[in-house]
């Protein structure tokens, strides 16, 4: 006779989530999943920043770029398309005594249409969460002492008592005191979608991601930016040849690069911007987004109080399994500035339940996350990097491989990007790759899997590859690394 084990009950345990952005909503799932009790306080829509105001309408955004990006190299295919004629009063934003564009961007459709899908993908989550039984409070939350959140709602306020909190509260778009966004011609990232007409000269504050992504956009959107970088490249923080590629790309498309330049003020004009530098000149535009990072949404929630420490720049300590400095009080997300990436958030919130619960936990691996840049062409990157490399903390081989070589690449008229793979001197194990073409954030799984679980680089060249198929050059980029026996 074969005994069961019997499986814990945890249907006494009551988890209380501030923020239901994916660290929170993703955690509530697997907790509710265990049995828990689970209540959620969030101030905006169930998901939070990610889902209606940051990833998933950027890359909505993004991805409409990259499809008038792909109609404006159609010609290389063999494509062509038939004269637009006379301009029309449908055609939005265009002065219809003039030729209209064969093809051009409705803005306030497409700003209509990303955020819908936002909108959406909140109540598939808010739906998801309530089958589970988790209990949705619309409100602002704030973390008393004795583990009791304060939830502040239209109705008035409620205290939950509840055995373990995590904290997902997120971030917002850091503000510079002397450009302040005013959600018509300043902008941060959250209300560029109030836009309905296409931007005739959008001028992009920061280099890093934000505003990488965002240029690449309406560069491909068919708006003229000028992108300030106050570094000597395009993500200063990135793969170096990555970004000399993606510079490289979006200078010929018609972006304006400014390097070495940080801007000091912005102002309103009577039709636009002018933004001034640091050494005093200016630039002139019809409007400005501000990319300069994020600060955590970490104010007035009673930290102190209950005993929860906070970094100088604000952000909830947290180590490994997503502890904070008080008993049973845990944080995920960009709120604990261990990396802005939702997949983070989500896995910060799922290790954290599994550790609140005696669940199997790992603690989490920053050199095991992928992560993925959404500009065109993408860039996704994991685990070991070419600084790690150079500054001797790694021993590692390197080969990058060209997609010119790619036949498949060829084929799709692809002429910019690479496969780099880097793996460990002596053992060949895969520690890190970095992949910059179409579709960089599916390619990078293998390499991913590969960090994850330690794969020599003869596994993966000795894995079979469609031909034609992009994911041919990780492979061969693979054997290239093969260590003779």
């Amino acid at each position: 006779m074969v005994a069961v084990k019997n499986q814990l009950d945890y249907s006494s345990l009551r988890l209380g989530i501030i923020g239901g952005g994916p660290g929170g909503y993703e955690a509530a799932m697997v907790a509710s999943s265990l049995g828990a009790e689970v209540t959620i306080v969030e101030s905006q829509d169930v998901g939070g920043s990610a889902v209606l105001t940051d990833v998933v309408p950027s890359k909505t955004l993004i991805a409409t770029a990259d499809a008038m990006t792909a109609a404006a190299d159609a010609d290389a295919l063999g494509i062509k398309f038939a004269s637009a004629g006379g301009a029309t009063g449908d055609t939005p934003g265009l002065d219809t005594t003039t030729p209209a564009p064969a093809m051009w961007a409705d803005l306030a459709g497409v700003n209509q249409r990303l955020l819908k899908l936002a909108k959406d993908q909140s109540a598939d989550i808010h739906a998801t969460l309530v089958r589970k039984g988790v209990r949705i409070i619309c409100g602002r939350g704030r973390l008393l002492p004795d583990h009791t959140i304060e939830a502040t709602t239209d109705a008035g306020t409620e205290l939950i008592d509840v055995d373990a909190v995590l904290l997902a509260v997120g971030a917002s778009p850091r503000e510079l005191p002397s450009a302040t966004p005013d959600g018509e011609r300043i902008l941060n990232w959250k209300q560029v979608y109030n836009l309905d007409l296409l931007p005739e000269h959008l001028i992009v504050i920061g280099s890093g991601v934000t505003g990488a992504e965002f240029a690449s956009a309406y560069v491909g959107l068919g708006a003229e930016v000028t992108l300030v970088s106050s570094r000597d490249r395009v993500l200063p923080g990135e793969d170096p040849d990555a970004a000399a590629v993606l510079e490289d790309v979006l200078q010929k498309r018609g972006l304006n690069l400014l390097p070495r330049s940080r801007a000091k003020a912005v102002a309103r004009t009577e039709n636009g911007v002018t933004v001034t530098l640091e050494d005093g000149s200016t630039v002139d535009g019809s409007h400005c987004l501000l990319a300069v990072g994020a600060v955590p949404n970490t104010q007035d929630l009673g930290l102190d109080d209950a005993g929860v420490a906070v970094s100088e720049s604000g952000h909830v300590v947290v180590d490994g399994v997503s502890r904070t400095t008080a008993f049973n009080v845990y944080a995920a997300g960009d709120c604990t500035g261990v990396m802005p990436l939702a997949s983070v958030a989500a896995m910060q919130g799922r290790i954290a339940v599994a550790h609140l619960l005696g669940d199997a936990v790992k603690p989490l691996r920053i050199k095991q996350v992928s992560s993925n840049i959404f500009t065109s062409p993408e860039i996704a990157t994991v685990g070991v990097t070419e600084a790690d490399v150079e500054s001797g903390r790694y021993q590692a081989d390197v080969f990058t491989l060209s997609l010119n070589s790619n036949a498949r690449a060829k084929m799709m008229h692809v002429k910019d990007g690479f496969v780099k793979v880097f793996a460990r001197q002596g053992s060949g194990t895969v520690i890190g790759g970095v992949v910059v073409g179409p579709r960089a954030s599916e390619l990078i799984y293998p390499l991913a899997i590969a960090v994850s679980q330690k794969l020599n680089v003869d596994d993966i060249a000795s894995t079979f590859t469609v031909y034609p198929s992009l994911s041919g050059s990780i492979a061969e980029a693979a054997r290239r690394l093969h260590v003779h026996q």
